[in-house]
């Protein structure tokens, strides 16, 4: 298997619990990260909603398939302390001395948001989701106990134990879709993960981004077009149900990249590039999806290297297979920005 390159951080998805039977899921699971190691990866996004196992027990079970995989892990504010946050990841780097990343989540599908209760503005949550995740920074860095005074989030001297080896100091990712997330990433000197545009957009802008920036993208290639496209219809095919939800999610979301994905979707319909929003459209997932030989494939990303991404989240992998093809278009899409061809 072509394994993926090391100037840049590469991100499978683990599977959602709810789309897997549970006599199955754990195998899955712990397939879909062995396959992520094998290929590369440097670490593996596990989901969090109200619908979902809980994210920790995952990753758990990833560190304990694994031997260098790092699970981002998704974590929201509704459902623990931060310091309930930072002392698992102090626990796990006691248990297994391997780093984790988390990825902070100010928001979330607007029923279960509903169901917690939290009425928390859209901006207002990444004001929140700052003072939560600088708590937990402050708590994993320190030797000394921290003191936080702010809106939403107060502790008084308070220490974490056991200590955090400074080389497992997790990396924090946060949505940079909106203004909102942009700024708070940035306070927190965190990767901002974004929902591209098609790559062509930026260049046509004359756009450069921060290296501690990412896209959440899908990929699927092949050698041949067609190949491809073949793959890609067989995998995600038309789904009226799937479109009325995504229709009714559209109604009732307050998500900046929701809305953004949508009008591109409206944009990019008719033409055939390998920016594709099918499978957004029909709610089977929910990141723009590169389709095309490995050459297209491949230019499409070295364009956004050339723009200046570093971090990619790519969805869940639905075989080793897969990851074998991805690995093969990151390779020669390094190659050619090496050769300066990141941008055409």
């Amino acid at each position: 298997m072509q394994r993926i390159g090391s100037d840049i951080e590469v991100f499978s998805t683990s599977p959602q619990s709810i789309a897997v039977s549970r006599e199955s899921y754990l195998e899955n699971v712990i397939e879909v990260a062995r396959w992520s190691e094998e290929c590369g990866c440097q670490g593996i996004l596990v989901y969090t909603d109200n619908g979902l196992v809980d994210p920790w027990l995952v990753a758990q079970v990833i560190l304990q398939n694994t031997s260098r995989l790092c699970p981002l892990v998704a974590v929201q504010p509704a459902y623990m302390h931060p310091y309930s946050v930072a002392k698992m990841v102090s626990s796990f780097g006691h248990f297994y001395r391997r780093r984790l990343y988390l990825n902070m989540v100010a928001g979330g599908f607007t029923n279960d948001l509903v169901a917690l209760n939290d009425t928390t503005p859209h901006d207002k949550r990444y004001a929140r989701l700052t003072e939560y995740t600088t708590i937990i920074k402050g708590l994993l860095q320190s030797p000394n106990p921290v003191t936080f005074r702010g809106e939403f989030f107060t502790v008084d001297k308070l220490k974490m134990t056991p200590p955090l080896p400074a080389e497992l100091m997790p990396g924090i990712l946060v949505s940079g879709s909106s203004d909102a997330g942009l700024a708070a990433a940035r306070a927190l000197g965190a990767t901002a993960v974004m929902y591209p545009k098609p790559a062509k957009e930026y260049e046509d802008e004359q756009v450069r981004v921060s290296p501690d920036t990412g896209v959440r993208v899908g990929i699927i290639a092949r050698q041949n077009e067609d190949e491809a496209w073949a793959v890609a219809h067989e995998r995600f095919p038309e789904d009226r149900k799937g479109q009325i939800a995504h229709k009714l999610a559209m109604k009732v979301s307050d998500s900046s990249w929701h809305k953004q994905l949508s009008e591109l979707a409206d944009e990019t319909e008719k033409e055939r590039s390998p920016y594709w929003l099918f499978p957004f459209q029909n709610y089977k997932t929910f990141c723009p999806y590169l389709v095309g030989s490995y050459d297209r494939v491949a230019l499409e990303l070295a364009r956004y290297m050339g723009i200046g991404y570093r971090t990619f989240i790519l969805d869940i992998p639905p075989s080793r297979e897969e990851l074998g093809h991805i690995g093969a278009v990151f390779a020669e899409a390094q190659k050619r920005v090496t050769q300066g061809l990141g941008r055409v």
